[in-house]
């Protein structure tokens, strides 16, 4: 299981599809080649029963060696031996959060700090501490915990619970890793102006010109009105939504490149991508997401399910270039 990504992100496209199954496949691959890790997660997971549907939920079990992150109040709950390393200056609604070591195997609530930059530091600290791969569990935000500063790459969960048509499903998930894979602006000059802006931000033939607004909400007559026959970029700040665009004027749409910061500020979906697509809609990043991988669940908790290979084939041809997996096969 050796891996070119010293962190990954396991985000899941919607509640049981299959996400928190994915996480235990990777540690039990992990721990088969002896290869330490580091777990943590964006808030509470490994509940037995999920909190939002009522269903049950797979444990996380941890294996000697295993670096964690493990808050104060669920700290006795283990079953698992831990050892403290460290306490951080991190703290959740269930207290402080503890660096531990697995030293006896068993389950684990495992849950980690909120803000993308303290998951970084603590990432970090993790394979400091030894792990040679960190793997992040998605548990509270799945939008900010898929951002590329959190992890080095993500691996997607989809599967049945998103419609029960199989082409459907397709559909959405190559949508989203569509606009995670979206092309970075290869503008220099243009990618460092806009790093240091906070407002819209327009460039057209050496000028920026910066709008009295911060986000794009409500904001897409002002910048319509704004744009010129010589803008080149349309750096948006905040959220890129269909709102914001619906109001550009479709003469000027096409002759703009409008820019996000991440591909998690782009609030589209996929009917509403496709027709600004058609439209002339144009749309980089300053930096986007790399998908090591696809798991999909062909079993939705509403009672159906999908044929295993078909759902295989149908998700390879809607997303090549990505591998696609199913753990439990």
């Amino acid at each position: 299981m050796k891996s070119a990504y010293k962190t990954i992100s396991v985000v899941g496209m919607a509640k049981n599809a299959g996400k928190t199954t994915t996480l235990n496949h990777l540690i039990e691959e992990a721990a088969d080649e002896n290869l330490p890790i580091g777990v943590t997660s964006t808030g509470r997971d490994g509940e037995s029963i999920d909190l939002v549907t009522g269903t049950d939920k797979p444990s996380i079990y941890l294996y000697p060696g295993t670096i964690v992150s493990v808050p104060t109040g669920l700290f006795e709950s283990a079953s698992a031996g831990l050892e403290i390393l460290r306490a951080t200056q991190y703290y959740t609604a269930l207290g402080q959060v503890l660096l531990c070591r697995v030293v006896d195997g068993g389950e684990v609530q495992v849950a980690g700090p909120v803000l993308t930059s303290e998951h970084r530091t603590m990432t970090g600290d993790m394979l400091r501490f030894g792990a040679e791969m960190v793997l992040i569990d998605g548990a509270v935000d799945r939008k900010s915990i898929a951002a590329p500063e959190t992890s080095d790459a993500i691996i997607l969960a989809t599967g049945a619970v998103l419609s029960r048509n199989i082409q459907k499903v397709a559909e959405e998930t190559a949508h989203v890793a569509g606009l995670y894979r979206l092309s970075v602006l290869d503008d220099e000059q243009a990618r460092a102006l806009f790093k240091e802006k906070k407002k819209i931000t327009l460039v057209g033939k050496g000028k920026a010109v910066e709008l009295d607004v911060k986000t794009g909400l409500g904001a897409g007559a002002v910048l319509s009105a704004a744009i010129e026959t010589d803008t080149a970029y349309a750096y948006i700040p905040g959220a890129l939504t269909g709102n914001l665009l619906q109001n550009i004027n479709p003469k000027k749409l096409p002759q703009v490149t409008f820019v996000a910061g991440d591909p998690t500020k782009i609030f589209l979906g996929a009917n509403e991508w496709q027709a600004l697509r058609k439209k002339g809609l144009r749309v980089k990043v300053l930096r986007n997401i790399t998908i090591a991988g696809i798991s999909v669940n062909p079993v939705s908790p509403e009672g159906y399910a999908f044929e295993r290979e078909k759902l295989l084939e149908v998700m390879g041809n809607a997303v090549p270039g990505v591998r696609i997996i199913d753990v439990k096969m």
